[in-house]
C-alpha cells in the first residue's frame, strides 16, 4: 500500500518504452541496485550522510509521534510482529504523556467560553 503522495510521484515519473516497470533498469527489466540513483539524490538533497533505512526511521518516528500504534506503525512498515517494530518505541519520547497532553487539550477546548462548545457544570461538595 502506498500513500498518495508516493501515488503521484511514480504516476509522473517518465515511462521507458518497450519497458512495463515504472521504475526501469536496463532492457524490460525493473531496476535491482538503488546504490547509483540514491547516492545522486542525497548529493542533491545534501543529506550526504542520510541511509535509506533512515528514511524507514524517520516515517515510524512521524507515526509514533502522531499516535499511531506500534501495531499500525509496523503494517505500514511490512513487518509481521510487533515485537520487530517495538525498536521503534523509542521515538516517540513519552507517549503517555503525549495522549494526556491531548485529551487535556480536547477538554481545554471544549470548556473555552468563546466556542461555545462545552458547559462547566458545577458539582455539589460532599459533607
Amino acid at each position: 500500500m502506498l500513500p498518495a503522495p508516493a501515488l503521484d510521484v511514480l504516476s509522473n515519473l517518465v515511462r521507458v518504452a518497450c519497458n512495463p516497470y515504472i521504475i526501469a533498469g536496463e532492457r524490460d527489466r525493473y531496476l535491482v541496485n538503488v546504490w547509483k540513483q540514491w547516492a545522486e539524490l542525497r548529493q542533491l538533497a545534501e543529506l550526504n550522510d542520510t541511509r535509506l533505512h533512515d528514511l524507514r526511521h524517520s516515517f515510524a518516528s512521524i507515526g509514533a509521534a502522531g499516535g499511531l500504534s506500534l501495531k499500525i506503525i509496523g503494517g505500514l512498515l511490512g513487518h509481521r510482529q510487533t515485537q520487530t517494530t517495538s525498536r521503534y518505541a523509542h521515538l516517540a519520547a513519552d507517549p503517555l504523556k503525549a495522549a494526556a497532553n491531548r485529551i487535556a487539550g480536547a477538554i481545554a477546548a471544549s470548556m473555552n467560553s468563546e466556542t461555545g462548545n462545552g458547559e462547566v457544570v458545577p458539582l455539589a461538595r460532599k459533607r
